[in-house]
């Protein structure tokens, strides 16, 4: 009895255990069977083929793939100028295809690379219907693992954002010179140049390639006017990307309007400079001429030409020995130490020298740091000058001669009380010679001197009044009489710009008594007056 409910036991666990293998069997099936048909739904959805419908150029209806196609074209605008702008620089003809299939009722095209885009255009009443087939894709079911595709999706849509978001023009040139791609900054200054907000295909080449330029990176300033006529300048760069182009447009309003200031500042400098009688050179930090002035042409004689070719501080100084514009120097080498001890002075602000040159001419050369390390040398023609100070010198000597030559003392003051002027015979007189230190010696100064070697007299005071005083200024005498009991006579003159002249001479008697003994003197050399 027992064996027989153990083996009925058994029975029933077996019959138990069959029907859970049987349900999990069922079970797995019916996963793989979804799994196949959702693969062949999406196998089906990928084969659905691409076509758009239009209705006057409006987007009436579109299967997912041409959905899915115009979600991934940029710019703004209806589906048809987008749609537009991506098939019309890769299918030829495009722009007429509402035209011929207007004419013909239906129309193929084909284009892209090695013509793999075919395109067919069915003209149904006021419909046209486009169906675009990729015949490189056709019939081929690329597997692609859900997590690739979903990184590939996110770089490409980071990619379009940067692209979108980019704050320059950028641009894509085809082959055939034809703009076949532009993002939306692109787009908006095309707008904003044509003046038409929706733009259609072809769009607008804003910076056309240069005319004859080659292969390889390019750049170029270009300038485009808006619909107002406003002018608008940008740094273009062309960079090659496989049979076309990819280009770029940074703003440079600002460094236009930059250089043009500084342009215009320049020539506001070089017309001053051209009506300066100095020649002027800068150099820049690399030591090389900057700018010139057409004195320095005059006063160097140095070819224009020569000096436009921007030569270097050392060259323009060696062009100047050769024309003898440099003093000569009896050593080559120590000249060539002077020179670099000249630029170093020059950038330091501390070089000043005058050449005196074989010609007999006298330039002033003053050297002068710039900003950034350029350094500015000064050429000014003073042989003038020079020649009037050595006339005016030599005038003044001539007149110191003369008054030498004056047996009297003769000593003369300025209005302000300085000693400008005296003789020898003052100096032999006073024992004191203020020569060598004209104009510290003073009136108040002078009288006292005088007052010491003197008899106590009222004169003095006299004298230092008049020199001082500016009405009531006539000639007048006085007598003083020395320590020694000598007597002179005083003479006090007015010279013009307020000048005072003071003059000693022995008494009237005396001056009679040694005239007396100078004629009775033949061939003898008599003295002084004050020798005595």
């Amino acid at each position: 009895m027992l064996a027989t409910l153990v083996l009925a036991a058994i029975y029933a666990m077996t019959s138990v255990v069959s029907a859970l293998l049987v349900l999990f069997a069922l079970t797995l099936l019916h996963r793989r069977a979804g799994a196949r048909h959702q693969a062949r739904a999406e196998a089906l959805l990928e084969a659905e083929p691409t076509i758009f419908l239009f209705e006057h150029r409006d987007l009436v209806d579109a299967t997912a793939p041409a959905r899915a196609l115009l979600s991934l074209l940029p710019g703004p605008g209806e589906e048809w100028n987008r749609l537009a702008a991506y098939l019309g620089p890769r299918i030829p003809g495009f722009d007429r295809i509402e035209a011929e299939a207007e004419r013909a009722g239906s129309v193929s095209l084909s284009g892209g690379e090695d013509g793999s885009l075919s395109l067919v255009a069915e003209h149904l009443g006021e419909r046209l219907r486009l169906t675009l087939v990729d015949l490189k894709a056709e019939g081929q079911f690329v597997m692609m693992d859900s997590l690739s595709q979903h990184a590939q999706e996110e770089e490409l849509s980071a990619l379009r954002d940067m692209l979108a978001s980019l704050p320059v023009p950028a641009w894509r040139r085809s082959g055939d010179g034809a703009v076949a791609w532009s993002n939306s900054t692109y787009l908006a200054l095309a707008a904003h140049t044509t003046g038409e907000p929706d733009l259609v295909w072809p769009l607008p080449d804003l910076f056309p390639h240069e005319p004859g330029a080659g292969p390889g990176r390019q750049s170029r300033r270009q300038s485009i006017r808006d619909a107002s006529g406003q002018e608008h300048w940008y740094d273009c760069q062309h960079i090659p990307s496989g049979d076309g182009s990819l280009g770029f447009a940074i703003p440079a309003d600002a460094v236009v309007r930059a250089e043009r200031s500084l342009r215009d500042f320049i020539q506001t400098l070089t017309k001053t400079f051209a009506d300066l009688p100095i020649g002027l050179a800068i150099f820049d930090r690399n030591r090389q001429l900057a700018l010139f002035n057409p004195a320095l042409v005059d006063l160097t004689t140095l070819d224009s030409e020569f000096l436009i070719g921007r030569p270097t501080l050392f060259a323009f100084l060696d062009r100047l020995r050769d024309v003898r514009l440099l003093p000569e120097p009896k050593n080559y080498a120590l000249w060539r130490q002077e020179m670099v001890d000249l630029e170093q002075a020059a950038s330091s602000g501390q070089y000043q020298e005058t050449w005196t040159l074989p010609s007999g001419q006298t330039y002033r050369i003053t050297g002068r740091p710039h900003p950034e390390g350029a350094v500015a040398f000064l050429f000014e023609d003073i042989s003038a000058e020079v020649s009037l100070t050595r006339r005016f010198r030599a005038e003044i000597e001539l007149a110191q001669s003369v008054v030498d030559a004056l047996d009297d003392a003769v000593v003369v003051f300025a209005q302000s009380g300085d000693l400008i002027m005296s003789n020898r015979a003052y100096a032999d007189l006073w024992k004191v010679d203020p020569r060598p230190t004209l104009g510290i010696m003073t009136i108040s100064d002078a009288t006292r001197h005088w007052q010491d070697r003197c008899l106590p007299t009222g004169l003095w005071s006299d004298i230092r009044e008049f020199v001082r005083s500016h009405e009531d200024r006539v000639d007048w005498e006085g007598a003083v009489t020395l320590a020694g009991g000598r007597q002179l006579d005083c003479t006090v003159q007015p010279l013009p710009r307020g000048a005072t002249l003071v003059r000693f001479a022995p008494h009237r008697a005396e001056r009679l008594q040694v005239h007396h003994s100078r004629r009775g003197r033949v061939g003898a050399e008599a003295g002084g007056p004050f020798d005595a």
